[in-house]
């Protein structure tokens, strides 16, 4: 017994000091926000009169995930992204209430607050999820729809109408996460583990010890119910570009064939090996398709169907799915180099 309480106390992990992080990751006192009630950490950049693209994160990250492709896009585009309740920099809702539908309130006022018109949005795993939602209950305000690697679907873990399964085992971060624990639970999000830099490490690491950070994701995990999400994607209308890490070890890539059943409008693009976090992992091969796909569908004219050419600098391999493929088909249809 004494062991284990010696082991305890080695492993306790105190959340971190506000002001400290505020210094760290905070690029200016204005970009905390009230939006909805919620004391909100947005970060817009970009030509004011630009297009506006929205960036939502993940369930574990923050806005600073999209740090290397916000720098490349906002020469171009006006850049929001913000740090959902209880991650990052942002406060929790001050009424507990974690789910989708608040979400996606809070998504409905952060255009008020900025001031924008129609929006493309760019969203990644739980992120992906309340983009889609938002579209298919908004079609008027959104232009463009960017899913990669989207949640929504049933896994183990999450059936439809019922209540998250949270292991109980995962309380005990509130008290105990260490940053080697974290790590480990990082790096297979990562292709290439490698890939997995020290710095990315010590700002998830940060930014979840910021103060009641780890208690707002526990009650996020345990107040997500899904769905059946097929009434609802068939809804959208929007130019739409699926995005998928081929190594894709959280949400699988053979998932993108069920969002292509529902959205018969929208494009794949897998990325040969790249893992949940694309845009962390390698940027500029992510980035490629997703410039190419702006491009092709910015103006009234532009199909949404067909295939649309890749320019980047890294010489990697993505493929794309042709609109024209149907279930029956062999995956992938075509290879296109990204030079």
């Amino acid at each position: 017994m004494l062991l284990l309480a010696v082991a305890a106390g080695a492993l306790y992990t105190p959340d971190r000091d506000r002001t400290t992080l505020e210094a760290r990751y905070l690029a200016q006192p204005s970009d905390l926000r009230s939006v909805d009630g919620v004391s909100l950490h947005v970060r817009d950049t970009g030509p004011r009169d630009a297009p506006v693209l929205v960036l939502l994160h993940g369930l574990g990250a923050s806005l600073h995930t999209w740090e290397p492709w916000a720098q490349a896009l906002e020469r171009r585009y006006r850049v929001v992204r913000f740090d959902f309740p209880g991650r990052g920099l942002s406060g929790a809702v001050p009424d507990n209430d974690d789910r989708d539908a608040r979400t996606l309130r809070l998504l409905r006022a952060l255009p008020d607050s900025l001031q924008g018109p129609r929006a493309t949005l760019v969203g990644h795993s739980m992120g992906g999820r309340i983009a889609w939602s938002f579209t298919a209950e908004h079609p008027e305000r959104v232009e463009r729809l960017v899913l990669i690697s989207p949640d929504g679907f049933a896994s183990p873990g999450f059936a439809y109408d019922k209540p998250a399964e949270v292991p109980a085992v995962l309380g005990v971060m509130q008290w105990v996460l260490p940053r080697f624990m974290l790590q480990a639970n990082l790096a297979p999000a990562y292709a290439d583990a490698a890939r997995l830099s020290d710095s990315i490490v010590t700002r998830y690491h940060d930014l979840m010890l910021a103060p009641g950070n780890r208690r707002a994701l526990l009650a996020r995990m345990r107040q997500t119910m899904l769905t059946d999400p097929m009434p609802r994607l068939r809804r959208i209308t929007a130019p739409t570009l699926l995005l998928w890490g081929e190594q894709d070890q959280m949400i699988p890539v053979s998932n993108a064939l069920d969002y292509r059943t529902a959205i018969p409008q929208a494009q794949l693009v897998t990325l040969v090996g790249l893992g949940h976090l694309p845009f962390e992992e390698s940027p500029t091969t992510a980035l490629a398709p997703l410039r190419s796909f702006l491009e092709a569908t910015a103006a009234p004219q532009a199909a949404t169907k067909g295939s649309f050419e890749f320019d980047g600098s890294e010489n990697r391999t993505v493929r794309m799915v042709r609109a024209t493929a149907d279930r029956d088909t062999t995956l992938y249809r075509g290879v296109f180099n990204v030079r």
